[in-house]
């Protein structure tokens, strides 16, 4: 029991499942859906994963994984058509969630509320409920219509963090960049990826 400030007295919130959702859009770059639910699964973070088919297309261009191995590394998987999912009610307590790329098109249906899928549904359940939702959006470059939806999106708790590269990581290959992209987003979560290079200050002399 913990005494409030005005002496009364209240049951400490239980603590957060250790549970966080994975959306997987069909822009370009699945691989970072892809090493999200890697991170996930060697941090012992229960993921649960929704994906679009234009993602499993992109899946299809961009990787040499089936479907099927892509589902294999979610702890639980829900159809896009299931709205009555889990995930679809904020009574489903998760850490929030992260949609890992985002497409222009799932950003918009988020933005507008009007959602289509369990995807864009669930992360209407994470902004009702004031939970993150982390957007790694992909598209560039952006007009105005792009800007003015990411700026509502931002407005109504969204974080919008487009997978751009850490040069002061010195990454030695792409999948040095991506896993980079993807530690810092799950940074946003309170979860930290081994992966993640961190910034530890300036080498060298220093011009004054």
């Amino acid at each position: 029991m913990v005494e409030d400030v005005n002496g009364a007295v209240r049951n400490p919130a239980p603590s957060t499942p250790n549970r966080l959702v994975v959306g997987i859009s069909g822009a370009s770059g699945v691989t970072y859906g892809v090493r999200a639910l890697d991170a996930l699964r060697e941090l012992g973070v229960e993921s649960h994963l929704v994906v679009t088919r234009a993602a499993l297309l992109t899946l299809s261009q961009e990787t040499d994984l089936t479907p099927d191995e892509l589902l294999g590394r979610a702890d639980v998987v829900h159809r896009l058509n299931d709205v009555g999912a889990t995930i679809a009610s904020g009574s489903f307590r998760t850490l929030g969630m992260i949609v890992a790329p985002c497409s222009v098109r799932t950003m918009s249906e988020i933005a507008t509320g009007v959602t289509s899928t369990l995807l864009t549904r669930a992360a209407d359940v994470m902004l009702k409920e004031r939970r993150p939702l982390v957007l790694m959006v992909r598209e560039t470059p952006l007009h105005l219509g792009h800007l003015r939806t990411l700026t509502a999106l931002s407005e109504m708790g969204a974080v919008i963090a487009p997978p751009l590269p850490a040069f002061y990581a010195r990454p030695a290959s792409i999948a040095e960049m991506v896993d980079q992209s993807v530690g810092r987003a799950l940074d946003l979560f309170g979860l930290d990826w081994a992966a993640v290079r961190r910034w530890d200050g300036l080498k060298g002399p220093v011009a004054e």
